[in-house]
């Protein structure tokens, strides 16, 4: 039998493949809203192209989420709000758009508030879909991030801790953002580390271990870049070159790193099938 981490390095490969036919079909949504806002060979509907820009954002689409908050910061079909319009571009800056990156530092002093009209689907109401399990307790949860953390080579404490500042051990948590499950994965997120049940507690912890890893590995062990990664995004860790001065992922890391203070984590292997 191969290893556990030969397996895991199929899945994440498995997951990469799936990540792209999600990508698409975001990019195909945002392209027909462009289509309705800008009248592109049918009749311009700002209704219609901001449902689209929704379903495309809530799948982590950046473009679309920068078009919502252009939306609102013009006031293209929708009443001018500049909250709305900023909330927007963080998200957008946040999945790596550097045009809504430039907005926030050039309105940085409006305060983003989250679009009321533009939420995702609620959880299930039950999870006793879950094999058998109902809401886990937290022993069981700790007992199953131990031996998965292994598997990834990554620290339980960290991805406890994760855990802990992302839903408090609620695998039933979603967030404004469609952040979903215990480890508050995103579509895009769940996609891209092979998690094809984000509500099963065990997938979700899976996927999101799977990231750390993945970022422990992208930056060199750093805990701080690594876990405001996990909040902002790489791409923004990689543009301001450590913490970005955003207070909501300057807070995350000091509450990560107040439970687990090490600053630095051992670089994990890779998790390819070297056999």
């Amino acid at each position: 039998m191969k290893p556990l981490r030969c397996l895991l390095g199929g899945l994440l490969l498995a997951g990469t493949a799936s990540a792209q036919d999600f990508i698409h079909q975001a990019r195909a949504l945002r392209l027909e809203a462009a289509r309705y806002e800008h009248a592109q060979g049918v009749p311009r509907d700002y209704g219609r192209a901001y449902a689209l820009y929704c379903k495309a954002a809530l799948l982590g689409d950046a473009l679309a989420a920068y078009s919502l908050g252009w939306m609102y910061f013009n006031g293209r079909g929708l009443s001018r709000q500049a909250e709305l319009a900023v909330g927007w571009f963080k998200r957008a800056a946040k999945a790596g758009d550097v045009y809504a990156a430039r907005m926030l530092l050039r309105y940085g002093n409006i305060t983003g508030s989250e679009d009321p009209r533009c939420q995702p689907e609620p959880p299930p109401t039950t999870l006793a879909q879950y094999r058998g399990r109902t809401n886990p307790n937290r022993q069981f949860l700790e007992d199953r991030v131990a031996a998965i953390a292994r598997d990834y080579f990554v620290d339980p404490q960290l991805v406890l801790a994760v855990i802990e500042a992302e839903s408090g051990f609620n695998p039933a948590a979603l967030s404004s953002k469609n952040a979903q499950g215990l480890m508050q994965l995103i579509p895009a997120t769940a996609e891209r580390f092979g998690v094809r049940n984000v509500w099963d507690p065990l997938e979700n912890i899976k996927g999101g271990t799977a990231y750390l890893h993945w970022l422990l590995r992208h930056f060199s062990g750093n805990v701080a870049w690594t876990v405001a990664a996990y909040n902002a995004g790489e791409r923004t860790v990689e543009q301001f070159q450590g913490v970005p001065p955003y207070p909501e992922t300057q807070n995350y890391v000091k509450r990560i790193l107040a439970v687990y203070p090490r600053t630095v984590h051992p670089v994990p292997p890779p998790l390819a099938d070297n056999s």
